[in-house]
């Protein structure tokens, strides 16, 4: 089996389907995902064996909200090939307006030997898009 051990999926409950469509199907087209199913509830977008998943959060369960620092799920981290990548996919966040963070530790916020930006999907999720320094 060659696809042995790695990840197959991950689902994300949203509060807003809607506005995590808007903001992440649009992201992930960049990043060479597709469409991967649909539902009333929900859609998932696959990059060759791995899809993330899509749910809006039932009623029940929104009051408790999402927080990235809480127990749980911090961010989400994406690699591209080129430092040009890294910068091109911060324009596009910044344009959409999405929240940047660590904005004056740009685009070294995680060492000096990764090319990284980091943002908040609506939600408040952290996303990481990352390439190594190559010397």
């Amino acid at each position: 089996m060659t696809n042995f051990g790695e990840l197959a999926h991950i689902e994300l409950n949203v509060l807003d389907l809607v506005a995590a469509r808007r903001f992440w199907q649009p992201l992930l087209e960049k990043l060479h995902y597709t469409v991967f199913q649909e539902w009333d509830a929900g859609f998932s977008m696959r990059l060759k064996g791995t899809y993330l998943v899509f749910v809006q959060t039932e009623p029940a369960f929104e009051a408790a909200g999402f927080h990235r620092k809480q127990p749980g799920l911090n961010h989400l981290a994406f690699h591209v090939e080129t430092l040009a990548q890294v910068d091109e996919f911060a324009t596009y966040l910044r344009d959409i307006g999405a929240k940047e963070l660590y904005a004056a530790a740009y685009p070294h916020a995680a060492g000096p030997n990764v090319y990284t930006a980091f943002f908040e999907d609506p939600q408040r999720l952290k996303i990481e898009i990352v390439t190594e320094i190559k010397a």
